[in-house]
């Protein structure tokens, strides 16, 4: 299993949130198959997401794509957002 992280700035949390859940069945489509959701202590605009991945190299795709980038825009993500990706070593539960 391996993992997908991305950090953006969004201009408006609630609408952010609302393109996100909608955009959901394309990331399921693409091999995710979870994500936990987090806001930026200092500022809540600021949005990371970790999602679990199926397949690296289908969620590389996924992330590079046009569908991902027109949802993002209508979404209000301002800026390019950081993306990166890791192979999965422990998942620890406490």
């Amino acid at each position: 299993m391996a993992s997908m992280f991305i950090r953006h700035r969004v201009a408006d949390f609630a609408k952010w949130k609302v393109a996100f859940d909608e955009h959901e069945t394309a990331r399921r489509q693409s091999g995710y198959t979870a994500h936990s959701l987090h806001r930026d202590a200092d500022d809540p605009n600021v949005v990371i997401i970790a999602f679990r991945v199926a397949d690296v190299n289908r969620a590389k795709e996924f992330a590079s794509s046009d569908d991902l980038r027109a949802a993002m825009e209508r979404a209000g993500v301002q800026g390019p957002p950081e993306i990166w990706f890791a192979e999965d070593v422990e998942d620890k539960s406490y």
